[in-house]
């Protein structure tokens, strides 16, 4: 048996039917371009007789893409498959996909049609289609809803009829994978004239199993997987083409069978889709997800520092993506942490490096994502800080637009004292320094104030800079926080700070060494 799976891709087709997945003549073709490179087999590229541009776009992608065969999908109806030719025949490489359904639930409510009809439609369709094209694929939809002696006899007729694939579909994605994979084998055993063609399975995903299905279809062998980028198609989408490739190939010791794909396309043919289209991946979504290959968890970052394969069973380049993220967040731990304040650039002792984690724990419960500029923020506020008397315990704040802005704040000494005074402002911030004035009983007029975001979003730190001249001296106070009112209290404080020691450095006695008298100069 063949050791390779043909990669039959429906993104253009089946994907395209998802709601919003619409996509115009040019994004059509853009999308094919990028499936050609990314070495699918097949390419069905739609619908023709659906509309006036559906038909355009597939007969500009048949005349134009090389590589892959070009298929075109029709119903089991003349015009259809003469329309679907229509639009494929320039191709190197044309296939033309017919389907009728099979299921007695579709038999009854859909086609109202008896079996002995369907039986007659599928010979008379499929010769039509043989006449036209070589290469035809015969899908029975709602195959794994349909009774298997009827099923077997349809796809007995279909073959000899001239189809060239057999296409299995799980329609509404009913089916689980032992009964889908026993379902290929019967078929098999049945119509012994199945090892003569192409078995494909195409699977559906309304109970998150349209990968797995398409997985033990392949087990029990077929050769070709219908399937979409990012898995996006009908109610909850269709198989998803780099789980299924990824899976072949990362268990290559259980599968034995391999694709044509160049893996290393995959993720930027996922963003393509997900650019053209507005259809946005979930965020945890295999292979091509942002999560995919970010470690947050503290003991999978120190794994993942000791060795990749602790915490990842492919690699980010396999897929086209760059590299594997730690991401820092509450969850992560010193390790990794340290790692990435050295990547940063920065040099910590044990104790500044304790400091700057604490801190991060604390922002890291306030944000959602912590950006490599807010830590670089907090390791340049704790290398810059002051080591002061005065410590910020707490503070209020009362502001709006009509009332009055008062500020209260609670600082703790060295010394063990706390002291807690209230202040009146013309906002705010100003409340908030007048009332760190009175708990110091220091008074710093305040040149310049500036505020910026450290980082993008609503929750991003705010960066505060206060500064200050007493006498001939130059001050400045910095702080970071996502409260824009703290950050401005520990800047004003650090600032006051600064002046508060270098006053105590002025008041000490002069040293020693400094009022012994100068040496005389010898005159010239």
């Amino acid at each position: 048996m063949d050791s390779r799976v043909l990669i039959f891709d429906t993104t253009l087709r089946d994907g395209e039917q998802a709601p919003g997945g619409s996509m115009n003549l040019q994004q059509k073709f853009q999308m094919a371009e990028a499936l050609a490179e990314l070495g699918v087999d097949i390419i069905e590229a739609g619908f023709p007789v659906a509309s006036e541009g559906d038909f355009a776009a597939v007969r500009n992608i048949a005349n134009k893409i090389q590589g892959p065969t070009i298929a075109a999908l029709a119903r089991c109806e003349r015009g259809d498959i003469d329309r679907a030719w229509e639009a494929i025949e320039v191709s190197d490489r044309p296939r033309l996909h017919l389907f009728l359904a099979t299921s007695a639930i579709h038999r009854e409510h859909k086609l109202k049609m008896a079996k002995q009809e369907i039986l007659r439609r599928t010979d008379e369709h499929v010769r039509h289609a043989r006449g036209l094209c070589d290469d035809v694929e015969f899908s029975p939809e709602d195959a794994s809803r349909t009774e298997r002696d009827f099923l077997a006899e349809v796809v007995r007729v279909a073959i000899a009829a001239g189809a060239t694939t057999i296409n299995i579909p799980d329609t509404v994605g009913y089916a689980v994978p032992d009964e889908f994979a026993d379902l290929v084998c019967e078929l098999h055993e049945r119509v012994p004239e199945l090892h003569d063609v192409v078995v494909s399975a195409h699977c559906h995903d309304d109970l998150g199993l349209a990968v797995a299905n398409s997985l033990a279809a392949v087990s029990a062998g077929a050769r070709q997987v219908e399937c979409t980028m990012n898995g996006i198609g009908e109610r909850a989408g269709n198989a998803s083409l780099e789980e299924i490739v990824m899976a072949l190939r990362t268990r290559a010791d259980s599968f034995g069978i391999d694709t044509g794909i160049d893996a290393s396309r995959l993720y930027p043919t996922s963003r393509m889709l997900t650019n053209i289209t507005g259809l946005q991946v979930q965020r945890n979504k295999a292979i091509v997800g942002e999560n995919a290959f970010a470690h947050e968890a503290g003991i999978h970052q120190h794994g993942m520092l000791q060795h990749h394969s602790t915490y990842e069973i492919m690699r980010p380049g396999d897929v086209g993506v760059d590299a594997s993220t730690l991401v820092l967040g509450k969850h992560s731990g010193r390790h990794a942490f340290r790692e990435r304040v050295r990547d940063l650039g920065f040099d910590l002792d044990d104790v500044q490096l304790q400091k700057v984690f604490t801190d991060f724990k604390h922002l890291a419960d306030q944000k959602r994502t912590v950006y490599d500029a807010d830590i670089a923020a907090l390791v340049e506020g704790a290398m810059g800080s002051s080591d002061g008397p005065w410590q910020l315990e707490g503070f209020q704040t009362n502001a709006g637009s009509a009332v009055q802005h008062l500020a209260e704040v609670r600082l703790a000494h060295r010394d063990g004292t706390t002291v807690q005074e209230a202040a009146c402002g013309d906002g705010p911030v100003d409340a908030v320094f007048k009332a760190i004035e009175k708990a110091v009983d220091r008074r710093v007029a305040v040149d310049e104030y500036h505020v910026h975001s450290v980082t993008r979003g609503k929750d991003a730190q705010g960066e505060v800079t206060v500064e200050a001249t007493q006498g001939d001296r130059h001050y400045r106070g910095r702080s970071v926080s996502t409260d824009i009112i703290e950050a401005s209290a520990e800047a004003y404080l650090e600032l006051v700070n600064r002046v508060v020691a270098d006053d105590k450095v002025a008041q000490r006695p002069p040293a020693a060494s400094a009022i012994e008298p100068a040496a005389p100069r010898s005159g010239r």
